[in-house]
C-alpha cells in the first residue's frame, strides 16, 4: 500500500519507494500471492470510505499498482503449507502466505510489519522493511 499512495507520514515509505524502484529498473522481482490484489484494492476503498482520499486518486492507485504486472500465485497452491505456518506461529493465514510463497521460491518476504517480522525472521524467510538493504551494492 506504500506504494499505491505515498505519503510522507507513512512510515518506511521511503524505502518501500526504493525497493518499487528497483524493481521497475529490472534489478530485482516481486512475486505475490493472488491475495494480494484484493487485499490493495481493499485498503484503497477502505481509504475512500473514510475519506482519506478521494475515489479518483484510489483509481489511479488501482490502475498504477495493476500496471505493475507483479508474478502472482495462486493462493490455493499455497494454502496447505500457509496453513501449517499459520498454525504452527500462530499467525493469520493471509500473512502465511506470504511466507509459504517466499519459502515456495526460495526467497525472501518482506515486510512492513514489524511485529509479523520478529515473530517470524528467526525461523522463516522473513525481512522487516526497516531492515532490508534498499538501495544498490
Amino acid at each position: 500500500m506504500k506504494w499505491a499512495i505515498p505519503s510522507a507520514k507513512e512510515t518506511l515509505a521511503a524505502e518501500s519507494l526504493q525497493l518499487l524502484k528497483r524493481y521497475t529498473d529490472g534489478d530485482i522481482n516481486f512475486i505475490v500471492p493472488d491475495v494480494f490484489w484484493a487485499e490493495i484494492g481493499n485498503v484503497l476503498w477502505k481509504g475512500v470510505r473514510q475519506r482519506r482520499w478521494p475515489q479518483a486518486v484510489a483509481e489511479r492507485a488501482t490502475s498504477e499498482i495493476r500496471g505493475q504486472d507483479f508474478f502472482t500465485v495462486s493462493s490455493l497452491e499455497l494454502l496447505a503449507d500457509a496453513m501449517k505456518i499459520a498454525l504452527v506461529h500462530d499467525r493469520s493465514v493471509y500473512d502465511c502466505l506470504y511466507v509459504a510463497l517466499a519459502i515456495q521460491f526460495k526467497t525472501e518476504m518482506i515486510t512492513a510489519d514489524e511485529g509479523l517480522a520478529n515473530a517470524l525472521a528467526a525461523r522463516l524467510p522473513v525481512k522487516w522493511l526497516g531492515a532490508f538493504e534498499t538501495g544498490r551494492e
